[in-house]
């Protein structure tokens, strides 16, 4: 399974129903348990008080979410030598009812996160067989897609693109709240700087700030997950010009940007490199 589309479409599940006590002494039938098919990744919690029940991140993984009632005892329970037809009888409990909340956020190695446009499909489309839309405009990719990565030594990774987040993306705004929950499942975060833009107020450097900034404000564990900062498009003759302005400007903060073009293949298999070398320290 790869989606929670059969419980959206499903909402109400209920197990069966025990049947009654039957002549002759013999117990009703045990009602069936329901169990409910989620993909790896699901959290489920608790609709009233929040509170996680279960969060699967294996295969196999199951958990009760609802208990079913006990069953009632007939007279013959209550039979003794001396009371022999008894006129006593216990009735059964109903099971729990429970509102539960749902969500799935993808298991991934590594998170490519960046601005939109930022280049992180065409990325994920050189690096691996997945084939999400690329387009020349903002948020061409609606919904976070994985690619699996072949790196040195026939080690592999799972790779996640994150679709364009924007300032305010912790207060919704853009795809924002949607899937920056997707990258807390990561390891591994990939920033993508486009240096080909000339959009007014746009830098490499604010850009990365205030990517950082929305990560930190939607979770503070974010803000230290380890990162590697990549300069994409450096095919084109403004990224080169850019490039050793920026690469000073980083590394007087402490980051070694990886510069890369996805167009032409230049760098990455540095890039991989990085990766795996990154994963393993992991």
């Amino acid at each position: 399974m790869r989606t929670l589309l059969d419980l959206h479409y499903h909402p109400l599940n209920f197990a069966e129903r025990g049947a009654h006590g039957k002549g002759k002494d013999m117990h009703g039938k045990r009602g069936k348990d329901l169990v409910i098919r989620v993909p790896v990744g699901t959290i489920c919690k608790d609709a009233d008080t929040d509170e996680i029940l279960w969060d699967c991140q294996h295969e196999g993984e199951c958990v009760v979410v609802a208990h079913g009632g006990r069953g009632g005892k007939g007279n013959a329970h209550f039979a003794t030598a001396t009371n022999r037809a008894p006129r006593q009888a216990t009735p059964g409990t109903p099971g729990e009812e429970r509102w539960l909340l749902v969500e799935l956020k993808l298991l991934a190695d590594v998170g490519l996160v960046g601005f939109p446009n930022a280049g992180k499909s065409t990325l994920l489309s050189c690096l691996s067989a997945a084939k999400p839309k690329i387009a020349d405009y903002p948020f061409t990719t609606l919904t976070p897609h994985l690619g699996m990565v072949q790196l040195a030594d026939y080690d592999t990774c799972v790779i996640a693109d994150i679709p364009g987040l924007i300032p305010g993306a912790h207060e919704g705004k853009g795809l924002g709240l949607d899937f920056l929950k997707h990258v807390e499942r990561t390891r591994l975060l990939v920033h993508l700087l486009d240096l080909s833009t000339q959009e007014e107020g746009r830098a490499p450097w604010a850009d990365f700030v205030a990517l950082h900034h929305e990560l930190a404000c939607f979770s503070s564990a974010l803000a230290q997950r380890p990162q590697i900062v990549v300069a994409t498009k450096m095919d084109l003759p403004i990224a080169q010009q850019r490039w050793p302005e920026v690469q000073q400007l980083f590394s007087t903060h402490g980051y070694d940007v990886l510069p890369i073009s996805a167009a032409t293949g230049a760098g990455l298999q540095a890039l991989l490199t990085r990766l795996a070398t990154s994963l393993k320290q992991l």
